[in-house]
Formats: structure tokens, sequence, C-alpha cells
């Protein structure tokens, strides 16, 4: 056997070519390739193409498929023995739109002629193509998502605002969404503080009640800094990232004849946090009593000449821990309408139930008033202050609108619309 060397290339006689001696490296020249070595099992990551809608993948390459605008589909290439794609969760938004994995013609995915579906947030996945038999196999599956953690909450929708340095509020005065995008450490991290205030009620006609208070419902993060509600639950509602519906409740109707109560006014939702409807207020003394809700309707007095009038509507109806609203004012004077319940406490015959004040606005307001009620034609002196309270109408006008005010009674006054406020920290 005889042997030639030239530099550090070996050639023996056979079919056998050693390159390089022990310890050297092995350069291609600038402009040369190499074939026949054969893949080594991973692919070409393309990186400056970013996927964002259904693509045809191409052997040997592997893509970053971006869903968060929505879900799309990944085509495999024609299999032949040997090839392989590999794709993985570029936004980690798998979890919420998919990503398909389509075989081409009659190829197989795992001995079956059918697409596959990729949900899992972070996800990673490599196929190779085996035989007709078995088509495209999965040989790596990483559920795994690590991703750098800046410990703190990022979304949008509604209004945004930065308050006290280091948070930002989501009001939400109309109907919409709250998209989380991520989430930092729990639980601070991932932890929302928010006030959920649905629809006020409207107010009865004639001498009927005050319209309820719509629901409130409060919770208040460990490190919220700020002064909540006295209804306010202690620990933040968690997160994750994904999309929240949010629903804001309109006030109710107020009665349009001098035998009609007010309308109730509708739920205000973020998640699983529901706050119900103000009660509507009772009309007078002939018609149906106040209605139930968050914070229920005031009743009304008897017609001149009858014996009982009209009682008032409860409050927390449905119930929750703490209470969402209190009851309406139920009176026993002819031709005298009972105010509507506010969040905190009941009101007296005229000036409608105390709302709830929390500042996690930064600033203090107070929300979900009750309506104030008022004497009807013939009636006698009036007592008390007809005054407005934290977003309930005074006698004959309509709560404030995004506060979840109770309308006024008498002309019968509409109820002011909900309110939801999200807070977290954001640095």
């Amino acid at each position: 056997m005889s042997t030639v060397k030239v530099n550090t290339i070996d050639k023996r006689t056979g079919s056998t070519l050693t390159l390089g001696g022990s310890g050297t490296a092995v350069t291609l020249a600038c402009g040369a390739t190499q074939t026949g070595f054969g893949r080594t099992g991973t692919v070409d990551w393309q990186t400056g193409s970013v996927k964002t809608s259904t693509f045809t993948a191409a052997n040997g390459e592997g893509y970053f498929a971006n869903t968060a605008g929505g879900a799309f589909t990944m085509n495999l290439p024609s299999g032949s023995a040997g090839s392989i794609v590999s794709v993985a969760d570029y936004a980690g938004t798998w979890q919420t739109n998919a990503l398909t994995v389509a075989p081409n013609g009659s190829d197989k995915i795992g001995s079956v002629n059918a697409s596959v579906v990729l949900n899992t947030q972070g996800q990673s996945v490599t196929f190779v193509f085996v035989d007709s038999t078995q088509g495209w196999i999965n040989t790596m599956d990483s559920t795994s998502n690590e991703r750098g953690n800046p410990g703190f909450i990022s979304a949008t929708g509604g209004t945004i605002a930065t308050v006290d340095t280091n948070y930002k509020t989501h009001t939400f005065t109309g109907s919409g969404t709250f998209a989380v995008q991520g989430v930092g450490i729990p639980a601070v991290g991932s932890q929302v503080s928010y006030m959920v205030v649905a629809g006020g009620g409207g107010g009865g006609n004639n001498y009927g009640g005050g319209g309820g208070g719509g629901g409130f419902r409060e919770a208040k993060q460990a490190c919220g800094a700020y002064t909540a509600s006295p209804l306010a639950v202690a620990g933040g509602f968690p997160v994750s990232a994904q999309s929240y519906p949010i629903i804001i409740g309109g006030g109710g109707v107020g009665g349009t004849t001098p035998s009609r109560a007010g309308g109730t006014g509708t739920v205000s939702t973020f998640s699983t946090i529901t706050s119900a409807g103000g009660g509507g207020g009772a009309g007078n003394g002939e018609a149906p009593g106040g209605l139930s809700g968050g914070s229920g309707g005031g009743g009304s007095g008897p017609c001149t000449g009858a014996t009982a009038g009209r009682s008032a509507g409860s409050g927390n109806t449905p119930p929750v821990s703490p209470p969402q609203g209190t009851a309406g004012v139920t009176v026993t004077a002819p031709q005298w309408g009972g105010a509507g319940g506010g969040a905190t406490a009941a009101g007296s015959v005229r000036a409608g139930g105390v709302g709830a004040t929390t500042s996690i606005t930064s600033s203090p307001v107070g929300r979900a008033g009750g309506g104030g009620g008022g004497p009807g034609s013939g009636a006698g002196p009036q007592p008390g202050a007809a005054s407005a309270r934290d977003g309930g109408g005074t006698y004959g006008t309509a709560g404030t609108a995004n506060t979840g005010g109770g309308g006024g009674s008498d002309c019968g006054a509409a109820g002011g619309s909900g309110v939801i406020v999200i807070r977290y920290k954001f640095q």
C-alpha cells in the first residue's frame, strides 16, 4: 500500500480519503462549496423572514411563526427520505392563535394523512420525513417558553394613563378588550387591580322612586399604592398573556308613564367579574315596586286614599361578597318616592344612597350613587336635601354617564352607564 501526502491531504489507495491531519482544521476556500457530506440533522433558521401568514416550508429550513395577528398554516414540502423542517413560536401566542401544519398531497404525518395543530405557548417542533409508511415524524418537541421576564405586565385596550409614576390604568367607558401581551413574575407581576361598575337603574315616573346605583366591585393588588373603596377585596386578579372581554353596562331607562317603574341597568363584566345593573325605581303608588339589582330602586308611597305604597328593591342581587350595593328607600308618605340605594349606603327620602369612592385612577372619585326621590303633585313639604351623590341623579335628573349612578325620580330619568378601570404596576 502506498501513501501520497500533499500538504494536509492524505490520499490512500482504495475508497478512503482523509482530509487534514490530527489536530488540524479543514477550511473551505472562499467561494468553495461542499457536496455529498449529508445533513447533520439541523436546519438553517430563516431569521430574516418571520412568518405571519400561511406559507409553504422548504426542506432544510427552520421558521419562526408569529400568530399574534391570527392563526395560520405551514404547508410541508413534498417529502423525501431525510427531508427536515423545523418551526418555532415567535411571539409566544400559539396557545391563543394556533399554527396548523399540513402535509403535502398524500404525504403523512406520523402515519396519518392529516394536519396537526400546534397550540402550546413557546412550542418548537422538528419534523423529519422517514418513508411513505410513517411520512413526517416529529423528532423534537419543546414546550418550554424561556423568555426574558421584565417582572411586569404589558397590555393594551381602553384609555391608558400613567398614574402614581409606576402604574398604568386602562379605563373602559365602552365595551372592548383588555389584551395582556406579557406578564411578570408572580404574584405582583401577574396581577391587576380592578373596579367594575354596572349601569345604574332608571328613575320611576311621577312620584316614583329613584333608580339604584349600578353594582360596584373592586379588588386591590397588594402593592396597589392607592386608597381603595370600603368594598375592595384584598389581593389582585391574576392575568396571563391573553385577551379578556370587557362589557360596559348601560343605564336603565326612566319610567315613561306615571304607572311605570324605571328600567334596570345592565351588567358590566371584566373576565369572570360581573357587577349587576342597578334596580329601577318604583312607579307611583299603583305601579310595581322598586326593582332589585346591584343597588335597589326606591319605593313609592301610596296614592291619595290608598292604604299602601310600593316597596323598594333589594340590593346586592345576585349576592356577592363584599356586597355590591344596598337596598332602595321605602316610604310611607302619600305621593312620595324613595331614593335609590347606593353602593355603600341607602339614601334618605330625597337624597340618593351613597356610592363608593376609590382612588384607583389616582384621584378619589365616587361612583354608583343612588338616584334621588321626591314628592309628587299635591304632596306636602319636602323633607331633607335633594343632593346628588356619586353620579346619581337628583329628583328629575339622569344619572351621570360612566358612573353607574341611578336616575332621579319624577320625570323618569335614565340611569348612568357603567365603567371599568384596570390598574397594574408596569415598571
